[in-house]
């Protein structure tokens, strides 16, 4: 009878531990549990794998191969996204110096409510309120040049 509603028992606990990945902040660890679980249940409900000790040991098998094989990936491909976005966002954004900054010297400008560090990439000074065009974004510093 277990046998028989073993597979049941892995889908889950596949998504018990999906919903455990999503409450939590973090690394993207336990989805692969939960995805492993999951292809458990299936390969046991197509009768593939019958044996409970063949369910257990591919459990941790195939999760901990799908950590090795994805979670860098992800994890970078989601950090690229994040970065990529708030970094391209300041690109063409407009910047209100609040010094005069010399040609190619650095300064202070007021940009979406908060004080950045900026450099004038130009040949001309910039005056104190003059609209100016962030270019380019090196690291916290923010490249400008006047509208």
């Amino acid at each position: 009878m277990l046998r028989h509603m073993s597979w049941w028992i892995w889908v889950a606990l596949g998504l018990v531990l999906a919903a455990i990945e999503l409450a939590t902040p973090g690394g993207i660890f336990i989805i692969f549990f939960g995805i492993a679980a999951l292809v458990v249940g299936a390969l046991t409900l197509t009768g593939l794998v019958t044996a409970t000790w063949a369910q257990w040991l591919l459990f941790p098998v195939i999760a901990l191969v799908a950590v090795r094989l994805f979670r860098q990936p992800l994890l970078g491909r989601l950090r690229m996204r994040d970065e990529r976005d708030e970094v391209d966002s300041l690109v063409g954004e407009v910047a209100i110096p609040s010094v005069n900054i010399a040609p190619g010297g650095h300064g202070r400008a007021e940009l979406r409510g908060s004080t950045w560090s900026v450099r004038n990439v130009t040949a001309a000074p910039v005056a104190v309120g003059q609209r100016c065009r962030v270019v380019t974004v090196q690291g916290l510093v923010l490249d400008i040049r006047p509208e």
